[in-house]
């Protein structure tokens, strides 16, 4: 039996180089005050990538991409790709400091950005020594500040509008690297998850394979493409030959709402903290979206209680309950049908992968027994941009010789089915409304305020977001502070999603023999 025709030598944009040629017309993508068709799409990111190699992005280059869920980020991240770069999207609230890490760690060569994000966007100019290229979307602003020595900003519009170059074939290969994903880690510093195109490719099928999409979808997206889980909207959209509706966030519901009616979603993807505001809208005014075939949730378990409202909600819709993360993109679901049998489980391995528990010792663990959680499949990482050591903490040898499979650090439990269950965390991390929160990031911002003496910041369970952000500090001798000052502080510094719930302020903090300080005892 032969595999499908190029299926064996895949790349990440062969799916909307597919998708315009078997619905060249049908819309794409779907943002509102701009829409775009596949043949669109196609053609914009084509042109875009033969600018991006005419100023000098060569096979494996990073790009980043600064941008809102937008058209101009959907045409730029298949325009990196296209060109044979690696494409990697920053979430648009990231502030100018974690801008210049993320941008120096991978030496990006080109930024591609909104304009009305300019001004953090400004941070990379001088003191990011790679780079050499600006790409900014939208109208109006000045685009001098973006320039600088060795540095040439453009607009987007003109180079979509130049006379077309030739797109030179930059010889990628599916073992190549297609995007950098980063992700907090308990350092503070971000970590960039590297993917290949074909891990990504295979990641997308798997995905599309056991949710059952077709061309005849329509999907929403409001979570940010930064974020893995909103990535793979606009790609499991592209593949299927689905049109994706974007929105930017979940600020305004009652938009949103319309949108999904007046363009007929099918399939709404989500996290506890969106699906809790839609239970608090639908007690106050019912709603009910009948057309939604599919709803999705990964980020954290969503209580029982809350699948029996999302029912009267979505009549007619399949559930998913799922696990994973960005090493991986997915790692487990549970088929719809069961969510009634196998409450608070996130399932079985997606199709094509294995899951399999173990001691902290490496002994397997049989049904009914917990253990760490490990994962074998093509759609894990290659590793960790520019650190082997947190990469192999990360990638273990497996049962087969030569062979590397990821141990995630949480701790599960596995019925006779082979359904797991969610125990528990190994490290610190925070899973906040569906992000991944570096407690160390956030405590180095708290520091980093005039008259904080220590601080220190715990997960504490929350119905809403899964976890809620819970900081403790101590002013330095002699200082004045309050919470509301201290938050204020902090929405200059960090992202939204980062900043925490409560801000407590102590005398002291509880300390451990060796002078850390206890976090368990402030949980």
């Amino acid at each position: 039996m032969t595999a499908p025709p190029r299926m064996y030598r895949a790349l990440l944009h062969d799916g909307l180089v597919a998708a315009a040629q078997a619905w060249p017309d049908k819309t794409a993508v779907d943002a509102g005050k701009e829409a775009c068709s596949f043949r669109q799409l196609d053609a914009a990111a084509t042109r875009l990538a033969a600018a991006l190699q005419a100023r000098g992005l060569r096979r494996g280059d990073r790009a980043a991409i600064f941008m809102d869920n937008t058209v101009a980020c959907a045409i730029s991240i298949f325009a990196v790709l296209k060109a044979g770069g690696v494409f990697l999207v920053i979430n648009p609230q990231t502030k100018h400091d974690k801008l210049c890490f993320i941008a120096n760690d991978c030496t990006i060569r080109h930024l591609l950005t909104d304009i009305h994000l300019a001004e953090v966007a400004r941070a990379v100019v001088g003191n990011v020594p790679s780079l050499t290229h600006i790409v900014v979307s939208g109208q109006g602003g000045d685009l001098q500040p973006l320039s600088g020595p060795g540095i040439e900003a453009e607009r987007l519009d003109d180079l979509l509008a130049a006379p077309a170059r030739d797109l030179r074939a930059p010889g990628t290969i599916p073992t190549d690297l297609a995007a950098l994903i980063y992700t907090s880690g308990s350092t503070g510093n971000p970590k960039g998850v590297m993917h290949t195109h074909q891990s990504m490719v295979f990641a997308v099928g798997s995905l599309s394979e056991y949710q059952r999409l077709s061309s005849d979808d329509v999907q929403l997206n409001l979570l940010p493409m930064a974020f893995d889980y909103g990535l793979y909207q606009l790609l499991l959209s592209v593949w299927a030959g689905a049109t994706l509706i974007l929105e930017r966030s979940f600020t305004f519901p009652a938009e949103v709402f319309a949108r999904m009616n007046a363009h007929g979603v099918t399939t709404f993807p989500g996290v506890p903290t969106v699906f809790a505001m839609i239970i608090a809208a639908h007690r106050r005014s019912p709603l009910h979206f009948p057309q939604v075939r599919r709803v999705t949730n990964t980020a954290a378990a969503l209580p029982p209680a809350h699948i029996a409202i999302l029912r009267e909600i979505f009549p007619n819709a399949m559930i998913f309950a799922m696990y994973g993360l960005t090493e991986c993109k997915r790692v487990s679901y549970l088929p719809p049908e069961l969510i009634d049998a196998k409450p608070g489980s996130v399932g079985i391995a997606i199709p094509g992968t294995e899951v399999y528990l173990r001691t902290p010792e490496g002994e397997p663990v049989g049904p009914g027994g917990s253990g760490i959680l490990y994962v074998r499949g093509p759609h894990m990482m290659r590793g960790y941009w520019n650190n082997p050591q947190r990469t192999d903490e990360m990638l273990f040898p497996g049962d087969i010789p030569g062979e590397r499979v990821l141990r995630t650090g949480d701790w599960f439990r596995m019925d006779e089915d082979g359904c797991l269950y969610f125990l528990s965390r190994t490290d610190d991390i925070i899973k906040t409304r569906g992000e991944k929160v570096s407690p160390a990031e956030v405590e180095a911002a708290l520091c980093s305020i005039p008259g904080v003496g220590e601080a220190v910041v715990v997960g504490v369970p929350d119905d809403v977001l899964g976890q809620a952000i819970r900081a403790f500090v101590v002013p330095a001798p002699g200082a004045a502070l309050n919470d509301r000052q201290l938050r204020h502080e902090l929405t200059r510094r960090l992202e939204n999603f980062m900043v925490p719930r409560d801000i407590l302020l102590r005398d002291t903090l509880p300390k451990s023999p060796n002078g850390k300080i206890d976090r368990k005892a402030l949980a």
